[in-house]
């Protein structure tokens, strides 16, 4: 009994500190959709973007973009591909954005 014991709680504690090896780790999904609207101020885009399998349903909802290069590229109406980045912290934003069909 004693030997299960130790064995169960070496088993735990090798699992949270594989866990804790990388605390904050980013997990990374594709996104197409388009532009919807766009917060300047804040630096969001909404996009009406399709399902991204194993992750969330088809929806519209604000998305963060870090860099102000991909987001001054952006114009409501634009067919979009994009990486959907989030964090174990429950943050998420947009980056690797390329425009698909741009509004003439």
């Amino acid at each position: 009994m004693r030997i299960l014991l130790t064995f169960l709680l070496l088993t735990t504690l090798a699992a949270c500190a594989r866990h804790s090896e990388n605390p904050g780790a980013e997990r990374h999904y594709p996104l197409s959709g388009k532009v919807v609207g766009l917060d300047s101020k804040n630096q969001i885009a909404t996009v009406d973007a399709a399902a991204i399998p194993n992750f969330m349903d088809a929806m519209t909802m604000e998305y963060p973009v870090k860099s102000k290069a991909e987001f001054g590229k952006l114009h409501v109406g634009d067919r979009i591909k994009a990486t959907v980045n989030v964090s174990d912290e429950g943050g998420y934003n947009l980056s690797g954005i390329t425009v698909q069909n741009a509004p003439k």
